[in-house]
C-alpha cells in the first residue's frame, strides 16, 4: 500500500492512544506484532507547495518554503521569537489564526520533567507526539509570545528536548509530583508571567501500545536503507519499534512516499 507519509493522527481514549497512519487511517495498533515492509522509492513533495523535491527541510519542506512559509518560520522553533500578537509574521492571516491565539505552556514527563507550549487545540495529543508518559497544564497565555517567554524564563530548570533514546527505552522518570512542581514555579517566575498560571492541575496519564520496550536503539535511515521487512512491537511518539532494537520516526520522512506492506 502507497503512502504520502505525514505523522500519525492519535486518538486518546483512558489513558490509552491509537495510532493511524496515510490518508487511509490505517490503525497501525493492529499491526504490532506482525511484519511490516518499508520501501521507499526515492520521492519527497513538499508538505507546503506540493512540488518535488530532492531533500527534506524540517520534516517535509522544499527550501524555498522553508525560508518563506509561516509553518517553517522561526518561531515554531523558538516561540520567544514570535510576533503574531503585534500583526507581523510571514503571513500575517496564518500568524492570526495559529499564533495570536490561546497557547499552553506545559510540564511532561519522560526520562526527566520537560517544559513546552502547544496551542490550545493540540493537548493531549502533544504530550503523546513526545512519546511522554504524563502531563499538565503550567499556564495558559493569550497568544505564542508569552508561552515562548515562559518557556525561556524555565530553560535553565527544565530541559525543552527528549531524549529519545530514553524515552524508547522506557527510561522513565519516576517519583515526580506534576502539580507539586508546577506550584513550586508560582515564585520561580517573574510577576508579569506567573500570572498566567493555570488553575487546572489535572494529570493527563499515556499507555503507548508497545508489547516489549528495547533495551537500546538504533534508528533506521531510509536514504540507507530504502527496503526493509521487519516485526513490528510497538508504536510510542512518532516511531515504529522493531524487534530487533531499530526504530524508525515516521515524522522525520514527512513528505516521503513509500510503500508500506503488511
Amino acid at each position: 500500500m502507497d503512502f504520502y507519509f505525514k505523522k500519525m493522527n492519535t486518538k486518546y481514549d483512558n489513558g490509552t492512544v491509537d495510532y493511524y497512519l496515510g490518508e487511509q487511517q490505517i490503525h497501525v495498533n493492529e499491526l504490532i506484532g506482525n511484519e511490516v515492509e518499508f520501501i521507499y522509492n526515492g520521492q519527497i513533495n513538499c508538505t507546503s507547495c506540493g512540488k518535488k523535491t530532492k531533500t527534506s527541510f524540517a520534516q517535509g519542506f522544499c527550501y524555498s518554503c522553508f525560508i518563506n512559509a509561516p509553518q517553517a518560520s522561526p518561531c515554531i522553533i523558538k516561540p520567544e521569537l514570535c510576533e503574531a500578537h503585534l500583526g507581523k509574521g510571514r503571513n500575517v492571516e496564518w500568524e492570526e489564526k495559529y499564533h495570536n491565539v490561546p497557547h499552553y505552556v506545559y510540564l511532561a514527563i519522560s526520562s526527566a520533567v520537560k517544559v513546552g507550549i502547544t496551542n490550545g487545540q493540540n493537548l493531549p495529543y502533544r504530550w503523546i507526539d513526545q512519546g511522554a508518559s504524563s502531563g499538565i497544564i503550567l499556564a495558559e497565555v493569550p497568544y505564542r509570545r508569552l508561552a515562548g517567554d515562559i518557556e525561556v524564563a524555565l530553560k535553565e530548570k527544565f530541559t525543552d528536548k527528549t531524549n529519545w533514546r530514553k524515552m524508547l527505552t522506557n527510561d522513565i522518570l519516576e517519583g515526580v509530583d506534576l502539580e507539586e512542581v508546577k506550584w513550586e514555579l508560582e515564585e520561580t517566575l517573574p510577576s508579569d508571567l506567573s500570572q498566567y498560571l493555570s488553575e487546572n492541575d489535572d494529570i493527563t496519564e499515556i499507555n503507548y501500545p508497545v508489547l516489549k520496550y528495547p533495551t537500546k536503539v538504533t534508528s533506521v535511515n531510509l536514504e540507507k536503507i530504502p527496503k526493509f521487512r521487519k516485526k513490528l512491537m510497538g508504536i510510542k511518539g512518532q516511531y515504529f519499534i522493531f524487534d530487533d532494537n531499530t526504530v524508525i520516526n515516521i515524522r522525520k520522512y514527512t513528505g516521503h512516499h513509500i510503500q508500506l506492506n503488511f
